[in-house]
């Protein structure tokens, strides 16, 4: 069954009862809905008056359910998640732990092939110049040591929109897509403590001050389904460049987005998990590949 994302933007008190999230109106008690901890994979709260129970974040935490909280910007800032989530935690850690450089340069290579082969598709889907992203994909080499998936991102980003310069604090489109990388970043985050596998240590990012670098690696080939989602969004009648509940809601989709994982279609959150599950196996020496879904 596939998990829910649970979205509170307004005022809140959430309780655990009969194993189930309970949503009150602080105010006037008035219960405003009720879910099975059991069927939720996300709670997303966005505003600064929404409080928890203890026993409802262990019960979450529990069933590997990811608590996101978003800043005054209402950006996910902040992720809770358990500390171990799969039996085989300790013997999974101690293979991440002594992976060796050639390998996790070879898995580097395979995820900036993965990333770049997912912006070509985009770009031919939506009828964009794509032919130079063939140059770059061919000539990535063992832990990107030329740098392709910077200079293929240069190209991507000028036919993708008009215009545009990609930063974290840029006009729009860069706070839809900052959004749903955020949500992003957290389904990955997820997948991998799922996998028994420590988000913090990466394949490529080594940023001491950066709690998720192996999220951040994992999640860079399924950065074009956002930015698919964002383009569809910006594309419809009368949309403001602000970010809105409804944006929100629009991005919050990537987590059931279909996409083709291999050889068969699967819903985002489904496949993230097949290719973090991949990863801990290339780690414990099973596998070479890391799975990856193709854009469609």
């Amino acid at each position: 069954m596939l998990k829910r994302t649970i979205y509170v933007g307004t005022p809140a008190y959430l309780k655990l009862k009969d194993h189930q999230l309970v949503l009150e109106e602080p105010d006037s008690k008035a219960i405003k809905g009720i879910v099975s901890i059991e069927d939720m994979a996300f709670l997303v709260m966005d505003h600064p008056q929404i409080s928890l129970t203890h026993p409802l974040m262990i019960a979450l935490q529990q069933n590997n359910v990811a608590i996101v909280s978003c800043d005054e910007s209402h950006l996910p800032f902040a992720l809770m998640l358990p500390m171990a989530g799969h039996v085989e935690h300790s013997q999974r850690l101690k293979h991440q732990v002594n992976v060796s450089e050639p390998l996790k340069k070879q898995l580097w290579k395979q995820t900036v092939e993965a990333k770049i082969s997912q912006q070509r598709e985009l770009l031919r889907k939506l009828g964009l110049p794509y032919e130079s992203m063939n140059t770059y994909l061919h000539e990535v080499k063992s832990g990107d040591s030329t740098n392709m998936e910077g200079i293929a991102a240069q190209y991507y980003w000028k036919q993708l929109f008009d215009n545009f310069t990609r930063e974290r604090n840029g006009d729009s489109p860069n706070n839809f897509l900052n959004f749903g990388y955020a949500v992003l970043r957290s389904m990955v985050a997820r997948a991998l403590v799922s996998s028994g596998l420590n988000p913090t240590m990466g394949i490529f990012h080594r940023n001491k001050y950066n709690a998720y670098c192996l999220a951040d690696d994992v999640m860079e080939p399924y950065r074009p389904y956002v930015d698919e989602l964002v383009i569809e969004w910006i594309n419809k009648p009368f949309r403001p460049t602000e970010m809105s509940k409804e944006a929100k809601a629009f991005l919050l989709q990537i987590a059931t987005k279909d996409v083709k994982i291999n050889g068969l279609m699967r819903p985002l959150m489904v496949a993230v998990s097949s290719s973090t599950s991949s990863l801990s196996k290339c780690y414990a020496g099973e596998n070479r590949v890391i799975h990856y879904p193709l854009l469609e």
